[in-house]
């Protein structure tokens, strides 16, 4: 891998980190509606884009062999997480959800060691340990029903990592990742539909506005963090996603005037260090 290509890595996933911020913002601008409702719009124009860009360039393959199943897991884990942390978006401070769905580099290497079948050792261990207590100033758990939407925020967090590391192998077997988004859209919206048919909440002109803008966000979200992972190892650019959090928190002081407490800045703090101590080590042991 030539240095241009990590370059190229570090902005892509700078710009998906910024588009995932807007989503989340859009999210929770379009106000009390169903998660399932917020899901389906979500995905719906993530679909239509990915479906665009697939055939202006021709790139229409369906999965076979082990590309379904893989991308079967890649789409039931996305779903989850996107219900889980639209919930925690709807719920709680948009940064303190935002930064526990970014545990998921952390989940990534827990499970990249049985999918992947890459190594990890036990410095690796200790930043996802480290990354857990972080969770835990910014959840500040209270084990009642209050702490429900911190569990699923931080649940969101687990899937996306099992996501994206099957993201990684479908790339890593030739699979276009433009399909990949295609695929796990579509997946998504024929899950929640029957939810949507029966529990329809109707919405106004700015709600459908703000679900579409969210919808073209996560687009943006994810064909910038597919191409960045094509084109460098996780363990090397993974750190700059945490400036989602730089870009969510300045989005919510900005749009809502929120500003997390003491506890959650210190969580960030954590959190942040750990991925710095689990970059720096990666790329120590490489050299």
């Amino acid at each position: 891998m030539i240095k241009s290509d990590k370059t190229k890595g570090i902005i892509y996933i700078i710009i998906s980190a910024f588009f995932f911020a807007l989503m989340g913002l859009f999210v929770k601008l379009s106000g009390d509606l169903p998660i399932i409702q917020k899901s389906f719009f979500r995905n719906a124009v993530a679909m239509i884009f990915a479906f665009v860009v697939i055939t202006k360039n021709h790139n229409w393959e369906l999965p076979k062999g082990k590309n379904i199943s893989y991308l079967l897991i890649r789409a039931v884990a996305g779903t989850l997480g996107i219900l889980c942390n639209f919930y925690a978006v709807s719920k709680i401070n948009l940064a303190d959800a935002s930064m526990l769905n970014k545990l998921s580099p952390f989940f990534a290497v827990v499970f990249s060691i049985f999918i992947l079948k890459e190594k990890a050792n036990w410095k690796q261990f200790l930043a996802v340990t480290l990354a857990f207590i972080g969770a835990l100033f910014v959840m500040k758990p209270l084990f009642s029903f209050d702490g429900l939407p911190s569990f699923l925020g931080f649940l969101g967090g687990l899937m996306a990592g099992l996501a994206y590391t099957y993201v990684r192998k479908l790339t890593q077997n030739g699979f276009k990742g433009p399909l990949i988004v295609f695929y796990f859209s579509m997946f998504s919206c024929v899950v929640t539909l029957p939810w949507l048919i029966f529990d329809f909440t109707p919405m106004s002109p700015s709600q459908w506005l703000y679900l579409i803008l969210a919808g073209l966000s996560a687009s943006g979200g994810q064909f910038f963090i597919t191409a960045a992972y094509s084109k460098a190892p996780a363990k090397e650019i993974s750190l700059y996603d945490y400036s989602q959090i730089i870009f969510t928190t300045l989005l919510s002081l900005i749009v809502f005037g929120d500003l997390p407490d003491t506890l959650s800045f210190i969580g960030y703090g954590i959190i942040i260090c750990a991925a710095v101590f689990n970059a720096w080590n990666s790329l120590k042991t490489k050299a």
